[in-house]
């Protein structure tokens, strides 16, 4: 009998936001037109850089690629949370919940990945232009791009498969409105401080591995623009990475709010705010930022 209440649940229940019926209709709305718009202003990015060929340098291959991901990332979470919030499918099965937790999460450390490489070929391109071409190569940048997104999926394999191992023998409502690990871990009845562990270790490795590369790489770009003479040359400089280092702000800020916590339940109603910023708020302003902020973009979109 013990074994058998130590079973893994067959389907999970997920919460979303609490409130009335109007609130959940007008969140719905919000995430369905917030959802439309970030799809469609990262898809014009990429349909932007492969129809003009003059876009086609590592900058932008890596931002095309940026925006890809930022695609399937909300895709990934924003459908399922506009159906728990009409209340047309508040479960979802063991096996659909792991797959949601696994390409949620991938995605978001391949990001993590991109970001730094952006900050590295930025870094390459403002303190060495004579030499940019050659270091920066056509295929230097497809290797670092497929290094990403390999080394994404990779890290999230190992944490993923020990979740698969947890028992669920008690509550299966998820105080969210997608799968986390976080999340599945709080309402497990197995030993968990393997999975913990795991998860921190990956957590150190991809979040302060990625953001340690960009921080060395904008120490060297901001001295380096410092000791331009010109004011118009260090203002021109600066806009080739200002784009890119909001961005950066904007998505290590959130995500290391989420990590550097206790697992309680209270505090997963700011999870919740949190995980709407980084899955359909940054999606969403990613292409308005790298648009306002860049002449040739703008341009191109334009044409």
């Amino acid at each position: 009998v013990e074994k058998e209440n130590q079973s893994s649940a067959q389907e999970f229940i997920l919460l979303g936001f609490p409130g009335n019926q109007l609130l959940q209709i007008s969140l719905s709305v919000v995430f369905t037109m917030t959802y439309i718009l970030a799809v469609t202003g990262n898809f014009a990015i990429i349909a932007v850089v492969i129809a003009r060929p003059h876009l086609q340098t590592p900058m932008y291959i890596f931002l095309s690629n940026l925006s890809f991901l930022e695609i399937w990332y909300t895709t990934a979470s924003v459908p399922k949370a506009i159906a728990v919030f009409l209340g047309k499918s508040k479960t979802i099965s063991f096996v659909g919940c792991i797959l949601q937790m696994y390409f949620i999460f991938s995605l978001g450390c391949t990001e993590f990945f991109l970001l730094s490489v952006m900050a590295y070929d930025r870094y390459l391109a403002i303190c060495y232009p004579l030499r940019y071409s050659t270091l920066m190569s056509s295929t230097k940048c497809t290797h670092l791009t497929f290094l990403c997104w390999v080394s994404g999926f990779l890290c999230m394999s190992i944490h993923n498969s020990l979740v698969t191992r947890l028992s669920f023998c008690g509550s299966n409502v998820i105080n969210n409105f997608f799968c986390g690990a976080d999340s599945l871990i709080f309402l497990s009845c197995s030993d968990i401080s393997v999975v913990k562990w795991v998860g921190f270790l990956m957590a150190i490795i991809v979040i302060l591995g990625s953001c340690l590369t960009t921080l060395v790489s904008y120490i060297f770009i901001i001295s380096t623009i410092l000791r331009i003479p010109s004011a118009r040359g260090r203002q021109k400089a600066f806009s080739t990475c200002s784009a890119h280092l909001i961005v950066v702000v904007m998505w290590y800020s959130s995500n290391i709010f989420l990590y550097i916590r206790v697992y309680r339940y209270s505090f997963f109603d700011m999870h919740k705010f949190v995980n709407t910023v980084n899955t359909i708020v940054t999606p969403l302003l990613n292409p308005f930022i790298y648009t306002l902020r860049n002449k040739e973009v703008k341009e191109a979109l334009g044409k």
